[in-house]
């Protein structure tokens, strides 16, 4: 057995595992990655944002050319099967493992592909695919290990129509039918993706309204949307059990109903990858869905084990762990890039995509904040016209007196892009954050960001 001896160590080359992973080797440490893969990337790149992200453009690609007038010159609408769409994906994964592969190389962090779990508190056992066991010594380890499907025991994933967002990307044909459980961001994203193929899809969600942490009108928008794309919302039911039968499965609900369709797409919760970590060794514990708890610093209860990403949960985002991995480093090493990632732009990637930042109307009304709204609707963009993309809408939330911006909420084309100049203005310290800045600043015509002068004006006019 070997044994290396470095300054810090990582668990999982996903986003928190690169930012941490980087951060501190720019700060001079010796840095070791260890990954469960063969490949650097982690979940977000082989089964998770990266592919879901590729299977929907090429998903919106398909919908434009079958439903653009234009087009028919070229010829009749197609239909493309779900294997023949997730090719693009599959080049996409490439081309990231190999520019995040030369971030490795270049930064000289020493990458160990094997099972890694804790012996002690400043050691990790790394068990390689040949079986050969590699001992590194650590004085500070960072948990990124990411975060996996939540597999309930009484349902049968060994199934063959049985599938959650990890195995979808598996599925071998395209079917006519499919129920999707869990009307959280994956489900939504994976119910758009599969209607934008023609797919009939049953969304079974256990709340009253689609993702509920969103503006209600936005959420509102969303569940217009889907019923006009052959998405059907059940709203507040529960799963009893799940059969699979030899053509299809069928969802018994608590409510007395049954549900028949060719596959189901479980998506229902997630759970941290720690039950191989050795956790028990160190003393640090993870709560009932293998997540740990981390301070503000993202330091565990064992002060030289650090944690980040998926694997601590809230808010289970890239965007957010990359952050979260680079900040747990910053911790470690003290080059003032620490911060604690609490303000993270929310990214929903349905078709079309909603993007938000800051509180919704429920909340600054429940504050009993007085404020006035904003909107600029698509259908009258330019932009959002020339592109064929009329659905959604840019709103802002502003302070009725100090013109403060409080909440940016959009639906629609380039919502997650959009989103971010709101995000630019509201970080801006006191009086800098004006709803004056989107009236007093030249946008580029015809753009979609041009509907924050638009919403401004909307709101402005609102005021007496």
């Amino acid at each position: 057995m070997a044994v290396y001896n470095y300054d810090v160590v990582v668990l999982g080359s996903g986003p928190a595992g690169e930012g941490a992973a980087m951060n501190a080797a720019k700060a001079g440490r010796k840095v070791a990655m260890v990954d469960s893969r063969r490949q650097v990337g982690g979940n977000c790149t082989h089964l998770g944002t990266i592919p879901s992200k590729a299977l929907r453009h090429s998903v919106r690609q398909i919908m434009q050319f079958n439903t653009n007038p234009m087009f028919r010159a070229i010829g009749e609408p197609r239909w493309f099967s779900f294997p023949d769409v997730l090719k693009s994906a599959e080049k996409v994964i490439a081309k990231q493992v190999a520019s995040r592969t030369g971030y490795y190389a270049r930064n000289r962090v020493d990458v160990f592909f094997g099972t890694g779990s804790f012996a002690d508190e400043q050691t990790i056992e790394v068990v390689c695919a040949n079986g050969v066991v590699e001992k590194l010594v650590a004085k500070h380890i960072i948990i990124a290990t990411g975060s996996r499907p939540y597999r309930p025991a009484d349902i049968d994933f060994n199934h063959p129509r049985i599938y959650d967002s990890d195995t979808i990307l598996s599925l071998g044909h395209t079917p006519r039918k499919l129920i999707v459980y869990g009307a959280g961001v994956i489900g939504c994203e994976y119910a758009s993706i599969f209607s934008g193929l023609g797919v009939l899809v049953e969304l079974v969600d256990n709340r009253g309204q689609l993702l509920s942490f969103l503006d209600s009108e936005i959420s509102q928008a969303l569940s217009y949307h889907f019923s006009n794309n052959n998405i059907t919302v059940r709203h507040n039911e529960d799963y009893d059990r799940v059969e699979g039968v030899d053509n299809g499965v069928i969802l018994h609900l608590k409510s007395g109903k049954k549900i028949k369709a060719d596959a189901l797409l479980w998506c229902n919760g997630r759970t941290g990858n720690t039950d191989q970590l050795g956790m028990e060794n160190i003393g640090v514990k993870v709560n009932s869905r293998g997540q740990i708890e981390v301070d503000e610093a993202y330091r565990t209860c064992v002060p030289n084990i650090y944690g980040a990403g998926d694997v601590i949960g809230w808010p289970s985002l890239a965007s957010a762990a990359h952050d979260q991995g680079r900040s747990a480093a910053g911790s470690i090493v003290d080059n003032g890039s620490w911060r604690f990632v609490n303000d993270v732009p929310t990214g929903i990637y349905t078709i079309p995509e909603i993007s938000s930042i800051g509180k919704n109307e429920q909340e600054l009304t429940q504050a009993k904040v007085p404020y006035e709204v904003g909107k600029a609707f698509f259908k009258s963009m330019a932009r959002a016209q020339i592109a064929g993309e009329p659905q959604g809408m840019l709103k802002i939330l502003f302070h009725r007196e100090t013109l403060e911006v409080l909440g940016v909420h959009c639906f629609g084309y380039q919502a997650s892009e959009i989103v971010h100049i709101g995000q630019a203005i509201m970080s801006q310290p006191g009086e800098q954050n004006t709803l004056k800045y989107f009236v007093n600043t030249t946008f580029n015509y015809p753009t979609m960001a041009e509907a924050y002068r638009v919403a401004a004006y909307d709101g402005l006019n609102r005021l007496f």
